[in-house]
Order: structure tokens, then C-alpha cells, then sequence
């Protein structure tokens, strides 16, 4: 039998007000399984205010107490430009500015020359509505983001330059969540897609 406590009770409760009101304000309809939704992951090894991103789920893991945490649904990158590891949550910003990584470019020019520059924020802005900025053990930025995005239709796909995406909407309440300096883990991919 889980025994349960009063906080565990508490912020499962939050969760289960929280989630709903946030599945329902997409623009886009998500399949049920990538909006945001209290879970018991049974891992007593990943600790309460770290991040897990699953990219053979599609899912990202906040954690709480006892295992317990807020399953979102993620687009991640796609074949050889996902990277795991740990990382740390360095910096936020809120509508955050943009510019494609010099790699981005080479890869595809016609894309994203135009933006060398870089992009204010903004709902056309790739990073969408929220980002957090993933560094490194040495302090160094890896240009890994937690992020919003104006393609919500990309949710549950292997898209990106490496990136973990959420719907606006979910990013905002992921941003409010986490702590500057929370362990993110980026887990490897298992499947070759």
C-alpha cells in the first residue's frame, strides 16, 4: 500500500487542477498522452526539482517528492543532432531572442541565413513564449534549450536542431516550476528514429 503525505497529497492535487486547464488551451489538439499530467514514475533516483527528458517517450519528467511528477509531452532533435547528458538550467528568459547556431546555418542555409542576425522575441520566434538555457558542468553554454515553439503540430516528432520543445502554454508553466540550477538529464535514444 503508498502511503501517502500531506504534501505529496497537496501537489498532487495542484497537479491535477493545473493540468487539465492546460490541456485544454492549445490551439492545436495534442494526442491525450503528450499533455501534462501528474505521474508516479516509481524513481526514487531522480529527485525532486530535476528535469528527465525521455526522447524515445516524447516525454519530459518535473520531478516532486517520492517519484512523483508532472509528465509533459516534448518534440526533441531529430537523428544526429540530439545530444544527451547532464546539464544545468543556467539562465530563463521569457519571449526569449534568437539566432541560429553557425552549425544551424552550414546545415541549411536557405533557412536560416536570413537570421544571423538574430530574431527579437515574439510569436514567430522558434523559441516560442519560454526557454531555459542548458550549460554544462564547466559553466558553458551548450546551446541546448528547454523551449517553446510556433510549430506545436511538432510535439511527439523528432525534429529539431537538438532542442527540447513544449507548446507554449506548457513551457510557461514548466518556467514558473523550475529553479535556476536544476539537474536536467537529456537520456540517450534507444530507438534509431
Amino acid at each position: 500500500m503508498t502511503r501517502y503525505s500531506r504534501r505529496r497529497m497537496i501537489t498532487g492535487l495542484a497537479v491535477a487542477l493545473v493540468a487539465p486547464t492546460l490541456a485544454r488551451a492549445h490551439k492545436v489538439q495534442l494526442p491525450e498522452h503528450f499533455n501534462p499530467v501528474a505521474v508516479q514514475t516509481g524513481r526514487t533516483d531522480w529527485l525532486p526539482g530535476e528535469i528527465h527528458v525521455v526522447p524515445d517517450e516524447f516525454h519530459l519528467f518535473l520531478m516532486g517528492q517520492d517519484g512523483a511528477a508532472i509528465r509533459y509531452g516534448v518534440g526533441v532533435g531529430r537523428k544526429g543532432l540530439y545530444e544527451s547528458g547532464i546539464f544545468t538550467v543556467a539562465r530563463k528568459a521569457k519571449w526569449p531572442w534568437w539566432r541560429p547556431t553557425p552549425a544551424m546555418i552550414r546545415r541549411e542555409p536557405g533557412k536560416y541565413s536570413k537570421y544571423k542576425n538574430g530574431m527579437k522575441g515574439g510569436p514567430n520566434n522558434p523559441l516560442g513564449a519560454r526557454a531555459l538555457y542548458l550549460y554544462d558542468a564547466n559553466g558553458r553554454d551548450t546551446y541546448l534549450r528547454i523551449h517553446g515553439t510556433n510549430a506545436p503540430s511538432t510535439i511527439g516528432t523528432a525534429v529539431s536542431n537538438g532542442c527540447a520543445r513544449l507548446t507554449n502554454e506548457h513551457i510557461k508553466d514548466l518556467y514558473d516550476r523550475v529553479q535556476i540550477g536544476a539537474r536536467v538529464s537529456l537520456h540517450p535514444k534507444v530507438l534509431t528514429a
